[in-house]
């Protein structure tokens, strides 16, 4: 994460934090034994650029909390030098600090972004570009990179969305749920937890379904598995489906919640299509 900032003292002073445990594992032109200090070395070069009120870069360089465990301060200074020189900010004012508060150990970079000739360092997509550079230091260093942490959770993703869809797969086919309770239990059964979405106007508008640390939309599951989607192979009695025409609700996990009218067309449609067939299976005339 990088960006350019005015408020320089206040930066200092959260990055020489002694609660978060902070230690300075970058020096460079600055001489200063605490914020204040650096702070006031920061601006004697600033004063030579009045127009650039954003005067100061921060950069939070952050590795893998399994990559963290294992760095020593050598490393955390070497990352911070490399992306120091990937970002072409070398000879300028700049401190980095290791922040270790929390297992996910990670280093707050501070660069004068005003230079010795009082020019200002152009901070156009910064934001992207300290992303480029830190991913070519990770690559330099042999650490996981952003793109590679961003795979491995789409994948893990992926994989959850399968089970689950094949979990639904299993109690729609298998175990035939007649309402939205059962279903729900049904899901529970086999781990995975289907959690309501209601709006506030007490109107059912989908599922959720946490499975193994992921909560996802139906819709995100799988395309078949949106709300009218579930509704039309859950297989509802006449009856119920009679009072939810009538009443645009449904009773579900002790509460009665309403129905939008396309949702309730379905259930209706699906209950006495399935009411037809078992008459006639049964050779009634209708």
């Amino acid at each position: 994460m990088g960006k350019s900032i005015s408020h320089t003292g206040a930066s200092l002073g959260y990055g020489w934090n002694e609660e978060k445990d902070a230690k300075v594992v970058y020096r460079e032109h600055l001489a200063g034994d605490n914020p204040k200090e650096l702070t006031q070395e920061f601006k004697l070069i600033q004063t030579q650029n009045h127009r650039c009120k954003k005067n100061t870069l921060s950069f939070v360089l952050s590795p893998t909390i399994e990559d963290g465990k294992e760095l020593k301060e050598k490393e955390l200074k070497e990352i911070t030098e490399r992306f120091i020189k990937e970002m072409k900010l070398k000879e300028r004012q700049a401190i980095a600090f290791v922040h270790q508060d929390k297992s996910h150990r990670h280093i707050h970079l501070y660069v004068n972004r005003i230079g010795f000739d009082g020019k200002a360092y152009k901070d156009n997509y910064i934001g992207k570009r300290s992303q480029q550079a830190a991913e070519k230091v990770a690559q330099q260093m042999g650490l996981t990179t952003v793109r590679e942490v961003q795979q491995e959770k789409l994948n893990e993703v992926k994989n959850v969305r399968q089970e689950i869809k094949q979990i639904h797969e299993k109690v729609i086919t298998e175990m035939k749920p007649k309402d939205f309770d059962q279903y729900i239990r049904y899901m529970k059964q086999n781990d995975v937890k289907v959690v309501p979405s209601i709006s506030k106007s007490n109107q059912l508008r989908g599922f959720r379904f946490e499975y193994k640390g992921q909560n996802l939309k139906g819709s995100e599951v799988h395309r078949s598995m949106s709300m009218g989607r579930i509704a039309e192979r859950i297989g509802f009695d006449k009856n119920i489906a009679k009072k939810i025409a009538k009443e645009n609700t449904v009773a579900m996990l002790g509460k009665t919640v309403g129905l939008l009218p396309n949702l309730v067309t379905t259930i209706t449609k699906k209950a006495f299509r399935i009411a037809v067939k078992k008459t006639i299976g049964l050779g009634i005339e209708i």
